[in-house]
């Protein structure tokens, strides 16, 4: 499941979304990783703004004895889930965001020789993945990008990956009825992709190395 992604550059994504730079935004690395600060836009007085989030709802769950544990970063949200688990944040227009997107990564190969594979969109640079945010009292703002099936032809890869909206759908993610967002829980078509398969360990030396990723 996605949990290593970069975001887009900063200026383009402006131009790209016609959007202005909110009161929460810093410059971050451009290679995002869950609990760490990605790109997110969001609309705010009918603007699109771009503000700077923690990557990954904070979700605690409890030890052996009931104790609470460290939050962990629920970075990917299911699609079939928005009903449910999610419902409180998708069902409000405003909880909603798009995630300024240039490639995200997946772990592919035996366990402990897994190496990184990129994919892309090929005629959008910088494409919007679909996601939701909040205020959480750990991170300050948090999102999480949502996941559907994968293209059978990339399910070598992963079964899933992020809802990817294109130019035409941005706003009605942002407006519409939860009822009316289903049309997105679909593949994106496998020949719009770029795959870009690396020999890179996806597992990295102590320091570079993200969380887990979550998926609820």
């Amino acid at each position: 499941m996605c949990n290593r992604a970069e975001r887009g550059d900063t200026h383009k994504v402006l131009n790209l979304f016609k959007a202005r730079i909110g009161a929460r935004f810093n410059e971050g690395p451009l290679q995002v990783h869950p609990k760490q600060p990605g790109s997110v836009i969001r609309l705010e007085d009918g603007q699109m703004v771009l503000e700077q989030m923690t990557w990954g709802f904070p979700v605690t769950l409890r030890g052996k004895s009931g104790q609470p544990l460290k939050p962990k970063p629920v970075n990917n949200a299911r699609f079939d889930k928005l009903g449910t688990f999610w419902k409180r944040w998708a069902v409000q227009p405003e909880h909603r965001c798009l995630i300024p997107t240039a490639r995200y990564a997946e772990a592919v190969g035996e366990k402990g020789r897994m190496t990184e594979t990129w994919l892309s969109v090929k005629d959008q640079p910088i494409f919007a993945w679909a996601g939701l945010w909040d205020d959480s009292a750990e991170w300050g703002t948090v999102y999480t990008g949502v996941m559907t099936d994968n293209a059978p032809e990339l399910a070598h890869i992963h079964d899933r990956s992020p809802v990817i909206l294109d130019p035409a759908d941005w706003a009605h993610w942002l407006h519409a009825p939860i009822d009316e967002l289903y049309r997105y829980d679909r593949p994106y078509p496998a020949d719009r992709m770029i795959i870009d398969a690396t020999d890179a360990p996806w597992f990295r030396k102590a320091g570079a190395s993200p969380e887990p990723d979550r998926l609820i």
